[in-house]
């Protein structure tokens, strides 16, 4: 059979909820389509039981993955972002599709984005040194100051960089011990759902990182008044989005990442990584 005969065989992109890939429950789809408005996929339109199902997922995978010990989840990590260099190419292609990119930029993003997976790996057994102390206090006793995860984060990703703003996101929160339940870019999901497809198989645990998408007002509602999501990243949300999700995030005092303007090729730095932390203060006698 010659190539002009073959039919086309076209990717069918799902939710990653528990570390499974399941159809949205509402059984809905949208288009995804590249800069000139020419269809390139379809993807699936998360709901709000979604939303709801991969915060269950997200909690019930928190215990292990946050009691999983520093390096554990470096080596988890590193293991990621080698099989992001192995499929580099489909994700320029996503990206290039998505964004309208040349394919030098695409390329520029997508190896940033892997690069910047490898520098949160690196924080990993790191981070504890930064954000913990040894406090003086008066008296005999040891005063130790160490950073926890907060717990279920949810996280409205970037609508751009599609790829380099979701790593930017996503690692950050995962790396100290949170787990996720992610809204991605709704004009450019793509590059988030073939994300899917690595953190499968790169022995991360099913549920520490769960993709929605779909429009992102609908999955971030429900998320932002969820009673068991502990914080929420607004960075992808508009103004007006942010403000509706914020006030529904104070009914249980999350923590709040408001949305600011970000230039996601510079240097990261360490402050997403504790926004998302908690400090736990011990005291304990001397010679006991």
């Amino acid at each position: 059979m010659s190539a002009a005969d073959r039919l086309s065989v076209f990717k069918t992109y799902k939710l990653f909820v528990g570390g499974k890939f399941p159809r949205s429950e509402s059984g809905r789809v949208y288009e995804v389509t590249d800069s000139k408005g020419r269809w390139l996929a379809n993807a699936p339109l998360a709901s709000r039981k979604d939303a709801r199902d991969a915060v269950v997922a997200a909690r019930k995978a928190f215990g292990g993955w946050s009691g999983a010990t520093a390096y554990n989840r470096g080596q988890i990590l590193y293991r990621t972002a080698e099989m992001l260099e192995g499929r580099r190419d489909q994700f320029v292609a996503e990206v290039a599709d998505g964004e309208g990119l040349s394919k030098a930029k695409a390329t520029a993003q997508v190896e940033a984005a892997i690069d910047r997976w490898v520098w949160y790996a690196g924080w990993s057994d790191k981070v504890a040194q930064v954000a913990g102390s040894a406090n003086p206090v008066a008296g005999p006793f040891f005063n130790l100051s160490t950073p926890e995860p907060t717990g279920v984060v949810a996280v409205l990703a970037p609508q751009k960089p599609s790829f380099l703003g979701l790593v930017s996101v996503i690692a950050p929160a995962i790396v100290t011990g949170n787990t996720v339940v992610v809204a991605a870019s709704e004009k450019s999901p793509l590059p988030a759902l073939s994300l899917a497809e690595v953190l499968a198989t790169s022995d991360l645990p099913g549920g520490v990182v769960n993709l929605l998408s779909g429009r992102t007002a609908e999955i971030a509602a429900p998320l932002a008044a969820h009673q068991d999501v502990n914080a929420i990243d607004l960075t992808g949300a508009d103004a007006a989005q942010a403000k509706e999700l914020e006030t529904a995030a104070a009914d249980n005092l999350k923590r709040v990442l408001r949305p600011s303007r970000t230039d996601w090729t510079a240097d990261p730095g360490t402050g997403r990584m504790l926004a998302l932390l908690e400090t736990k203060t011990v005291w304990h006698p001397i010679g006991v």
